[in-house]
């Protein structure tokens, strides 16, 4: 891929946006991520949490990596009954 120039959290549209020096652009559907891959609130928070700090670590877990396997690792379930 071409070098990356930016990539931001558009609270509008609901995406993480990538632009790269070649002009090209790519939008993450965040909501479409969470339907598809979280299970659980707990799964959903933790997406939301790299939504909002870190979106260069969340769209390279989304475009290269494997969020189910990742989000299986990181959260803790603790059912409340």
């Amino acid at each position: 891929m071409d070098r990356l120039i930016s990539c931001k959290f558009n609270m509008d549209a609901a995406c993480v946006e990538l632009k790269f020096a070649s002009g090209s652009m790519i939008a993450i559907d965040t909501i479409a991520v969470e339907n598809e891959v979280a299970d659980n609130v707990y799964q959903r928070s933790e997406l939301d949490y790299l939504i909002y700090n870190d979106p260069v670590a969340y769209a390279e877990l989304i475009l290269n990596g494997n969020p189910e396997a990742y989000l299986k690792t990181v959260t803790e379930y603790k059912s409340l009954y």
